[in-house]
């Protein structure tokens, strides 16, 4: 399984963007490549996927987390260039129209490996790819309790990791558990996360890649 990092707050390289915003490509052996958000700016999308050398008709589908600007504003640009992908939505986001959206409200399974926690506390999804060394958690903004999302994700097995934005959230023990944490975003305790869990800390940052 193979996470990489197409826009973030920092970046990795100086020839990459960042900005205010989450996206990241998700490949795993026998399951459709899929984008998770889309960042802010579809310009600085696609650019930073031109750089890493990322073909966008090459995505088979995209997993919108929530309805935020920060996560949803590159995806008409993106769309206008891969005219066949499957979206997947919370049901709080509408603005998709003309293509075959999916609409999940509980958790679910999409392919035989990944799966959507749901839309939870009527805001935002996460969703889960099933490795053999556990779930690695992507998530968006966690709006929602951690403890929930941690909980829906568990229904599908034990958790190895989680990638994504994890804004205020400071109830650090959730993650004792955990053998990778990847904050990203609107994560406001990094440095603690890092300080506390050094060995299983991974800075972000457009152009990170994590390979499990």
């Amino acid at each position: 399984m193979k996470v990489t990092i197409i826009y973030d707050n920092t970046a990795k390289r100086k020839d990459l963007q960042s900005n205010w915003g989450f996206s990241c490509l998700v490949e795993q052996k026998n399951t459709p490549k899929i984008l998770f958000d889309t960042g802010a700016k579809g310009r600085i999308l696609l650019s930073n996927m031109e750089r890493l050398k990322i073909e966008p008709v090459s995505i088979d589908e995209v997993f919108i987390s929530h309805a935020h600007f920060d996560h949803t504003g590159g995806l008409s640009e993106f769309l206008n260039i891969n005219k066949k992908t499957k979206i997947y939505i919370p049901p709080s986001f509408r603005g998709v129209k003309g293509r075959e959206v999916i609409k999940i409200e509980k958790p679910t399974k999409i392919h035989e490996n990944l799966f959507s926690t749901g839309e939870l506390e009527g805001i935002e999804q996460s969703m889960g790819i099933i490795t053999e060394k556990g779930i690695v958690l992507i998530v968006g903004c966690s709006h929602p309790y951690m403890g929930h999302i941690l909980g829906a994700a568990r229904e599908f097995g034990k958790i190895y990791g989680i990638i994504g934005g994890l804004h205020g959230f400071s109830e650090f023990g959730l993650f004792k558990d955990l053998e990778l944490i990847c904050p990203t975003h609107c994560t406001q305790y990094k440095t603690e996360l890092e300080r506390l869990y050094p060995q299983k800390y991974i800075e972000g940052g457009v152009g990170q890649v994590i390979q499990i």
